[in-house]
């Protein structure tokens, strides 16, 4: 019955888009809207509001980047529109950022272990010309966004392409209706010392909140396009990895709510907490993370270190190749509850979790579909049957700061993934 209710449902859900600049509800329109009190993390203190306050002359629509560019720069409190697909590199490509004689073919045979050897990072003549032509593709894609500032799509076809958002050392920013697409790195970066194998690494997220506070990341699909990371090469042994992750929230930022968002197809995805140095973070990396549909994504779903992150309702479907979803780190304290995890056949739930240094996970009242079937699960107790030491049951606090909590069931009904009719629809 529930399969079949699933089914009717998701095809009522696909029947209508979501609402432009105007209000469905009668409310105010998109650009106005401010987070709800109570509505996680993102609403603790003086809230989060963007800039929903300003003056009919700082509401920007912008198609271009450049307008978008100037719309940044332009006095706040902004309000921001996009409309239609902005392309962050301009119809620039790879070959256009490349300077000093960098090519990646060169770049391989300099540094292919067999020639460089394993116990140092690149340097010398073909690592700077990377990191200048890389240089070159930051001033182009990587665009910083000031507080006071609500940046929301038009329609359900807002697309930034391309682009990085640097949210960064600055209060109170609102990121809603837009579908960003293959923040791409021309520029990967071998580092033969990280891990036991070495790994490529990466410059750009789609969205980068980084010392910020009071940010609502909201009904955003998050997708790498036709350039997914299941489709790049290896080199020397690793994944050419040219994505870094979707919504990372690191360098002690915090009150942020991440809700009714979609991240497909993708490695690394949600990263709160960037090092285990308590100095910057202690305290800090408050997050919730509500009513997100997690799709054919790999790993970081999210993964924590010090913060109180609060993972309700949420909808993961994940496939033969996951390696896992929840990350407890260092002095991290998930609660996670009501979500629904729908498994591959071949995945074990024991992979559901995986221990990066933390202690203590709290996990209640989440599903296990697999197959057709739906079950209970207690995500702590399979990855403790699997793997020692085990995990702690108690992350030490209880979330007072959320919505009505959904029963499991009920979440692929609700609109997860967004921007599709039903409770999760934009107002």
């Amino acid at each position: 019955m529930f399969r079949a209710l699933a089914l009717t449902t998701a095809l009522a859900l696909l029947m209508t888009p979501v609402a432009a600049h105007a209000s469905s509800s009668g409310g105010p329109p998109l650009g106005r809207q401010v987070l709800p009190a109570g509505d996680g993390w993102g609403s603790a203190g003086t809230g989060t509001t963007g800039g929903s306050a300003a003056p009919a002359r700082n509401v920007h629509v912008v198609s271009t980047r450049a307008q978008l560019v100037a719309a940044l720069a332009a006095p706040g409190p902004r309000i921001i529109l996009v409309k239609g697909t902005i392309d962050g590199n301009d119809s620039m490509t790879c070959a256009d950022y490349a300077t000093g004689g960098y090519t990646l073919e060169a770049y391989l045979a300099a540094y292919d272990p067999a020639v460089w050897g394993r116990d140092a990072e690149p340097s010398g003549p073909l690592e700077d010309a990377r990191a200048a032509s890389a240089a070159r593709q930051t001033a182009q894609i990587k665009l910083k966004v000031p507080g006071d500032t609500t940046i929301a799509g038009l329609g359900d076809d807002a697309v930034l392409k391309g682009l990085n958002l640097h949210i960064d050392k600055v209060d109170n920013v609102i990121v809603r209706n837009i579908t960003f697409v293959d923040a791409a790195d021309c520029f990967p970066q071998w580092d033969p010392t990280d891990g036991a194998e070495g790994n490529w690494n990466s410059l750009y997220d789609n969205i980068s909140v980084t010392g910020s506070t009071h940010v609502w990341i909201d009904h955003n699909t998050f997708t790498d396009g036709d350039n997914p990371d299941s489709a790049q090469p290896r080199y020397f042994g690793r994944p050419y990895q040219v994505h870094d992750g979707q919504l990372d929230i690191t360098a002690g930022s915090d009150f942020v709510t991440a809700s009714w968002n979609r991240f497909s197809g993708h490695d690394k995805t949600m990263l709160i907490g960037s090092t285990n140095n308590p100095a910057t973070d202690a305290g800090k990396l408050n997050v919730t993370v509500h009513h997100n549909h997690f799709e054919n994504v790999l790993q970081r779903l999210p993964r924590v270190r010090f913060g109180k992150v609060h993972v309700y309702n949420n909808y993961y479907e994940l496939g033969e190749d996951l390696v896992y979803a929840l990350g407890v780190g260092v002095q991290s304290q998930i609660f996670a509850e009501s979500n629904v995890y729908r498994l591959a056949r071949a995945v074990e739930p024991s992979r559901l979790v995986y221990d990066w240094g933390g202690t203590a996970l709290t996990a209640r009242n989440d599903l296990l579909r697999v197959g057709g079937k739906t079950k209970p699960i207690d995500v702590v107790a399979a990855y403790n049957a699997a793997h020692d030491p085990d995990l702690g049951t108690d992350a030490g606090w209880t979330p007072t700061l959320h919505t009505g909590i959904d029963p499991a069931w009920s979440v692929p009904l609700l609109g997860v993934p967004a921007r599709r009719r039903g409770r999760g629809r934009l107002r």
